[in-house]
């Protein structure tokens, strides 16, 4: 699995613990930014990471900024992603077992480190049941189609 990192100012220091966390563990896994001490705009960088989603490089996309509110509206601009922020252990795995979330979407300013890396852990182990919450992501499949515009 390939793991697409990005966050703002706001998210900076949380990412940092999640990529040591991944290191760890052996996930691939890029940096997409921003960097320390840059005052920036999380959709900037929260697109970068995304892309990558999109266009199948990478496989997932953890994305930061002060709620994870910001990050998680941008990516669902993207047609196949299903952006998720969670703030706790049932918030994450109910986004991958029921929503088959392709992007986990934290807050810096609402999470604590510890917190975090359970969300981090459950969101990583657990996949999609399919069964009855497959119709449900073919329901937002069609709205996609119905609704994003390919350019």
């Amino acid at each position: 699995m390939k793991i697409a990192l990005a966050s703002d100012h706001a998210g900076y220091d949380l990412k940092m613990v999640i990529a040591r966390y991944l290191s760890q563990e052996g996930i691939d896994f890029f940096d997409f930014g921003c960097g320390a001490g840059e005052s920036v705009d999380y959709v900037d960088y929260g697109a970068k990471a995304i892309r990558q989603v999109v266009s199948g490089e990478f496989d997932r996309a953890i994305l930061f900024c002060g709620t994870g509110l910001g990050m998680a509206i941008a990516a669902n601009k993207f047609p196949g992603i299903i952006a998720t922020p969670c703030w706790n252990e049932f918030t994450a795995k109910a986004s991958r077992t029921h929503n088959n979330s392709n992007c986990l979407c934290l807050g810096g300013r609402v999470l604590s480190e510890e917190l975090a890396l359970a969300i981090v852990k459950i969101w990583l182990e657990n996949e999609f049941e399919s069964g009855r919450h497959e119709r449900r992501i073919n329901k937002i499949k069609e709205l996609e189609k119905e609704n994003f515009k390919k350019t």
